[in-house]
């Protein structure tokens, strides 16, 4: 079997087949932070995809600068239309996205309209971390992907990729002859990597004709298509590939082992010897990340206070600024022409003063600007256990009243987390029912162990899912300190302690805001720590009322 090839290898080896059929296998998805290795790939480029023209897009590009359409600066100066011609009027150029994981949807369709008409290739560059990525509409349309992240400097060489090479296999691309019966192999084997996208087995292909025509072959041999698969599929697997094929009944025990072999051979289907083939070239760490994989949730997608936002659409209005229009920006007329007004008399007395009673120049457009918050939320992580319930569990039930009472009036989502026992239960969804959270609150359980890091972990995640709901979290911790639970459930303190930390300094590195409030009826050393990793205000109940509680909930939400 041949050997895997490095990370840097597959780059190389995309990009060469890349520069070959460059509108047929769409462009590459390189997942990557900016550095050394990032640096020699596009400086490769250039040599790779030559003639072609390098045309770099912002993710909030407009549509007048993808299209063109009117040049506004132009058109005031000269007094009659100027247009621009747009950054997608080339056809021989491809383009390099940055930014990739922040492409609007409106982009993404824009682009995929444009890799679907095969008119220009594309180059999207993900600086995302943990969940944000490439739009899966752009994504499907791109052949290879790359991903740099384990990449050391000991990985990183030279891309030599010579441009009268490229250009000769660009000549015997048109030769290359594909089998049908290898189409139906190809497709079959997408469908046992449980990739149902039809492109996938065309890019397949597509790349299997692009390395055979460098290699200067007219049809295509094993390894042609073995490169091409690992290339395009296994990036895009979700099962795993490496499944023990189901049992034969032996037809004839009298057989000798040669022919025995012969005969399982003979028996293989194609697409069995092709996924072998196939396996041996993807990297070895490949099935532990298809498993993750597979069992990641997806999170759900809906509408959802307290960040601001800042847009040009909606929200309370904010001082018009100075600006180019196009794309979804919108005019501030009046503050437009107030800033044109103290320059009238000089424009109209220039030597080439067009006719005309107001003179506006491009500096002189201002934009309207609106900030919006979005909605909060406020979890409330509630300690259940039995030393809380004996210390001062009624008291913070009636401080969480009131703090829900006031998130009802500013229509705040409030969500509430017991734990106790061994786990944390979401006893209340993200809501703004006062009457269903009281009902919740006044039924809470009470007894047992104090799982400590599980509250925090429960909070976490719910924190983390209503994110991306637009929602702002902030987390209310009410608790007496002392964790005697550990996340794998056996009964240790220092385990406990342990997790709980680690829990706490996850939630600050996701910058999510919360208190710590002391229900105990001592100040507890172990909590002050636990607000320091939190980077949480420290508040002990004892000190405070259910007013004073609300209000240091109310200064943490800014």
């Amino acid at each position: 079997m041949s050997r895997s090839p490095s990370v840097w290898g597959q780059a190389e080896l995309a990009l060469r087949l890349l520069s070959v059929d460059p509108t047929g296998l769409g462009g590459i998805w390189l997942r990557s932070r900016t550095g050394v290795a990032r640096d020699r790939f596009i400086a490769a480029l250039g040599p790779g995809l030559a003639p072609r023209k390098m045309v770099r897009l912002h993710p909030s590009v407009s549509d007048d600068q993808l299209f063109g359409g009117l040049d506004l600066a132009a058109t005031l100066n000269a007094g009659t239309t100027v247009k621009q011609n747009g950054l997608l009027a080339e056809d021989n150029s491809f383009l390099v996205l940055t930014m990739a994981e922040r492409a609007e949807v409106t982009l993404a369709a824009r682009l995929s309209q444009n890799l679907d008409l095969g008119q220009h290739s594309l180059i999207a560059l993900d600086e995302g971390v943990e969940d944000e990525a490439l739009h899966p509409a752009i994504a499907q349309r791109l052949a290879f992907h790359l991903d740099f992240s384990g990449l050391t400097h000991r990985d990183i060489g030279n891309l030599a990729i010579r441009s009268d090479q490229i250009e000769a296999a660009k000549g015997r691309l048109v030769a290359v002859r594909i089998r049908a019966d290898l189409i139906k192999e190809i497709t079959l084997l997408a469908i046992r990597l449980g990739i149902h996208d039809l492109r996938a087995p065309i890019f397949a292909l597509r790349a299997a004709r692009a390395h055979a025509a460098l290699e200067g072959r007219k049809a295509l041999i094993e390894k042609d298509v073995v490169i091409a698969t690992s290339l395009v599929f296994g990036p895009r697997a979700f099962l795993d590939p490496i499944e023990p094929l189901p049992p034969r009944a032996e037809e004839d025990c009298n057989l000798d082992a040669e022919a025995t072999e012969n005969k399982e051979q003979a028996l293989k289907p194609p697409e069995d010897l092709l996924l072998e083939a196939m396996v041996a070239t993807l990297p070895e760490n490949l099935l532990d990340q298809l498993k993750s994989r597979a069992k990641a949730r997806k999170a759900g997608t809906s509408s959802g206070s307290g960040e601001r936002r800042k847009g040009n659409r909606r929200g309370r209005p904010k001082p018009s600024m100075r600006g180019q229009l196009g794309g979804a920006n919108r005019l501030d007329l009046v503050a437009t022409l107030r800033a044109a007004a103290p320059w009238q008399a000089i424009r109209r007395s220039a030597k080439y003063a067009l006719d005309r009673k107001v003179h506006i120049r491009s500096t002189d457009i201002r934009l309207k600007k609106f900030e919006d918050r979005s909605d909060r939320l406020l979890i409330f992580v509630v300690d259940a256990s039995g030393s809380a319930a004996l210390a001062r569990l009624a008291e913070a039930k009636g401080a969480v009243e009131l703090l829900l009472a006031e998130a009802y009036a500013r229509r705040d989502h409030v969500a509430l987390i017991a734990f106790r026992g061994e786990s944390a239960d979401i006893l209340l969804p993200p809501t703004r029912s006062l009457v269903q959270t009281k009902r919740r609150l006044a039924g809470l359980p009470g007894g047992g162990g104090t799982p400590l890091a599980a509250g925090l972990e429960a909070a976490m995640e719910l924190a983390q899912l209503n994110r991306t709901k637009g929602l702002t979290p902030t987390i209310a911790l009410l608790t007496d300190g002392r964790a005697n639970i550990a996340l794998n459930g056996d009964c240790s303190r220092i385990e406990a302690a342990s997790d709980a930390t680690a829990m706490a300094r996850r939630i600050r590195d996701h910058q999510t805001p919360a208190i710590v409030i002391d229900t105990g009826m001592r100040q507890q050393t172990s909590l002050q720590n636990l607000a320091q990793d939190l980077d949480a205000v420290y508040l002990p109940l004892p000190r405070a009322d259910a007013h004073k509680v609300s209000q240091a909930i109310e200064t943490t939400l800014g």
